[in-house]
């Protein structure tokens, strides 16, 4: 990857040739924290003869599986952020994201090829606590965002991925300074392939009322398939179109509205619902991690069923969504479930299907 690399590229304000990122990366393995190991793997893998890099997914939407990305894909798709987000060399960066993910991954390869100055902490909840300074741009997931709400004036730009922006955090973004981007993408295409600017919103408005629609980032263009899911024509980060399980409003062959997983449509008596865009409506009534599921019915075939982390009062939940008046009676779940806590992914991200399966079996 040498023609991709930057000569500007720093880590902690310290320089390396791109001939020493291998020792580099033996001497974090050898010597680092486990944090660390992961980014020494990776600069092996990176700098070896390999035109590619075996990436995992998340499998929080099914059994994760080992996808083959490669190096020129994920360098084209490094440099699409910059351009789109105006981040050229000596940028001053922040990655506090797990390396095992391509998220993390590719801050530090944006890094390399765009020259930046990258500081690294581990993934904690609260990464701006670990480091000092500002930052001209960094990457978070929401929870992070939320936890990091007093310090946000520090970064100049932030984008955010990996679970839904919930209007709890929108109605406490920054009114001015930092910019807020939300992401969408998936491994298979090395990261984001497209972004919409976030702003505070009140408590209470709808966000897809006020929020811009997603923008594919340039060269990137969009389709539907016959159901209604996301077509991904993207020459530049993969070699054939990715069609995804996503249902998406297409407003243009660059723009669309994110509605949820088809394979989370619940088909409850003939109703279909959406369970990820339910999900955020419900979210001001819940003070702990939920999702919402189809389970089998004898009557409606389907009926949409509301998973709580922790221990709650069935009932009293029940009666505050319904004296809401803010969903109808098909939108109302039929069953709440309470567990003690949710099966996590190895991101982080809460594995729906493991943690129903484990709540049945009790």
């Amino acid at each position: 990857m040498k023609k991709a690399y930057h000569q500007a590229f720093r880590i902690a304000g310290q320089a390396f040739a791109l001939n020493d990122l291998g020792e580099v990366g033996y001497s974090l393995v050898k010597e680092g924290t486990p944090y660390e190991r992961e980014i020494g793997d990776f600069l092996i893998d990176w700098v070896s003869d390999r035109d590619h890099v075996m990436q995992q997914s998340s499998g929080s939407t099914g059994s994760p599986k080992t996808i083959r990305l490669k190096k020129e894909h994920m360098v084209h798709s490094a440099r699409a952020t910059g351009e789109a987000l105006g981040l050229g060399p000596g940028t001053r960066a922040l990655v506090c994201l797990p390396m095992s993910a391509i998220a993390g991954k590719m801050m530090l390869i944006r890094s390399m090829v765009l020259g930046w100055d990258l500081y690294m902490v581990p993934p904690v909840a609260e990464p701006l606590r670990e480091v000092s300074g500002n930052f001209d741009f960094a990457a978070m997931v929401p929870l992070q965002a939320e936890r990091s709400l007093k310090h946000l004036g520090r970064i100049g730009k932030l984008i955010l991925g990996g679970a839904p922006v919930l209007p709890s955090l929108l109605a406490q973004l920054p009114k001015k300074g930092t910019e807020v981007w939300q992401t969408y993408g998936m491994t298979e295409t090395a990261s984001h392939i497209a972004l919409r600017k976030l702003q505070r919103i009140a408590v209470g408005q709808d966000p897809e009322t006020v929020l811009p629609p997603y923008t594919a980032l340039e060269g990137v263009q969009l389709k539907l398939d016959a159901r209604g899911c996301l077509i991904i024509d993207a020459p530049g980060w993969v070699d054939n179109p990715v069609v995804t399980n996503d249902l998406v409003a297409l407003e243009s062959a660059t723009a669309f509205r994110w509605l949820g997983r088809f394979d989370h449509v619940v088909n409850s008596g003939g109703v279909k619902l959406l369970p990820d865009q339910l999900e955020i409506r419900m979210a001001p009534f819940l003070q702990h991690r939920f999702f919402l599921t189809g389970m089998k019915d004898a009557t409606l075939g389907e009926k949409l069923v509301l998973f709580v982390e922790g221990a709650g009062d069935q009932a009293a939940l029940r009666q505050s969504l319904e004296a809401s008046g803010r969903f109808t009676k098909f939108e109302l779940p039929r069953d709440i479930h309470f567990v003690p806590r949710f099966v996590e992914t190895m991101t982080g991200k809460v594995d729906r299907l493991e943690t129903i399966s484990n709540a049945n079996q009790k």
